[in-house]
């Protein structure tokens, strides 16, 4: 396989086109935002806060399956950017699988990530990627730990209404919630409010 930089997942920011994952190769200050859904933002979060729930997610679910198999994450990559689409992979040992010859599965950035942050194995990224979507870290670095949080309007909102910002922090935290609860056809329909809320903000 071609050389990786080794990076860490930085943070999940809020950035004006959504949520994302800034990987930082080591001692780099360039960062790439990957963007991600806001329900896998919150299955990253949960696993980069070690937050327990009472029934195992997907991505626990999957780590427990491939420990009963033999089997065991060993690095997550992201490989590739293809028509703005990022590319990762999983790279498991164990068994006939060598870390010189590792079993590897195509996966969505957004999973490979929570399953890293879990699971606590190296990330890496190619290279080209970084050249291609890297961007200056101090573009970025306010809205470093910035997730769920959004600044009010300047103006005083019509009586009787929360600023947009307000309701926008109202049902991040009812999302955090419903997710936490396992209430997923709740969280859903918490993402759609959330989707809607941010067409108006566009509109």
């Amino acid at each position: 396989m071609e050389d990786m930089l080794e990076a860490e997942i930085w943070t999940v920011a809020r950035m004006e086109q959504g949520n994302a994952v800034l990987l930082r190769p080591l001692g780099s200050d360039t960062v790439v935002p990957i963007f991600v859904g806001q329900l896998e933002a919150q299955s990253i979060l949960i696993g980069f806060g070690d937050v327990k729930v009472k029934r195992p997610l997907t991505c626990d679910l999957f780590l427990e399956l491939a420990r009963l198999t033999g089997l065991i994450l060993f690095r997550v990559e992201v490989h590739e950017i293809r028509n703005n689409t990022f590319f990762a992979r999983l790279l498991l040992v164990g068994k006939e699988f060598s870390e010189a010859r590792p079993l590897v599965l195509d996966s969505r950035p957004s999973d490979a990530f929570a399953l890293a942050v879990r699971h606590k194995c190296p990330v890496f990224i190619a290279p080209l990627v970084v050249e291609q979507a890297g961007i200056p870290a101090d573009l970025v670095i306010e809205d470093v730990g910035e997730f769920a949080k959004e600044l009010e309007y300047p103006t005083q909102p019509p009586p009787g209404t929360k600023p947009q910002g307000a309701k926008r922090r109202d049902l991040q935290t009812k999302l955090e919630q419903a997710v936490a609860a396992e209430e997923y056809e709740r969280a859903a329909e918490i993402r759609d409010q959330l989707i809607l809320l941010e067409q108006e903000k566009e509109g």
